[in-house]
């Protein structure tokens, strides 16, 4: 059964990405540093999966590019699992001809926290685009998505994947997670890259997003960032 959290491989004529994504109750939703995924998912008796799938951009860095040349597409897609791994082939009407690959392999989410239950009036669920920015004269930060759903936080980027919980009532919230890096950075992240790193973090939300402050033990170093998330989607 497709459920959990999967690092995916995406590959085109263009080029080749890389993201997380959370799949359960046949919904799939994730995506990296610039774009959010966002879609539904069918098994069929046979073990075939069918995918309807969006893209949406998240952050305007030029720097990241959209593997079909547009930022917002939708991706009709084919599937099944080989060993641990599912594998997708299809493509998109808005770019006819240009066949698209992609490969789930799955992520461990031993590490997580357990959820806890989340009263009425917490935040929603949904995925979020997040924006890291590092304090304490540190020059860095990241983007990537988290999926919130029913106190789990799963999510992450071309290189990390994120695994946590969270509580939240009356537009406050605080959890923790644990950053871990299922693609070696090689350097492109020097703050986080090559630990797993658990992470505390306390803050506000609304119905829009949410934002908090978070410590970061990185080795025997404590590192304080804070963090803003965007709702793209309810889930």
């Amino acid at each position: 059964m497709l459920k959990g959290l999967y690092k995916v491989e995406m590959h085109t004529v263009h080029g080749s990405r890389r993201g997380v994504l959370y799949a359960y109750d046949g919904k799939m939703m994730g995506g990296n540093s610039a774009f959010a995924f966002i879609g539904t998912y069918q098994e069929t008796d046979s073990g075939e999966v069918m995918v309807d799938i969006s893209t949406v951009r998240h952050n305007e860095d030029p720097n990241f590019q959209p593997l079909f040349r547009a930022d917002q597409i939708t991706l009709t897609l084919r599937g099944n699992k080989r060993g641990e791994q599912y594998f997708f082939e299809g493509g998109t009407t808005q770019s006819p001809g240009v066949a698209f690959n992609s490969v789930m392999t799955p992520i461990s989410e031993d590490a997580a926290p357990p959820a806890l239950p989340v009263g009425h009036g917490g935040i929603c669920n949904g995925v979020y685009s997040i924006h890291i920015r590092m304090f304490d004269g540190i020059d860095g930060g990241n983007t990537g998505v988290m999926v919130l759903h029913e106190g789990r936080i799963r999510g992450g980027d071309a290189f990390f994947d994120y695994v946590g919980s969270y509580i939240c009532a009356n537009g406050r919230w605080k959890g923790e997670l644990v950053n871990h890096e299922h693609t070696p950075s090689q350097g492109e992240r020097p703050v986080f890259g090559g630990y797993e790193v658990g992470i505390g973090f306390s803050g506000t939300y609304t119905d829009d997003g949410a934002v908090a402050e978070a410590t970061a033990l990185v080795g025997k170093r404590s590192i304080r960032f804070s963090a803003v998330l965007k709702k793209l989607a309810e889930a």
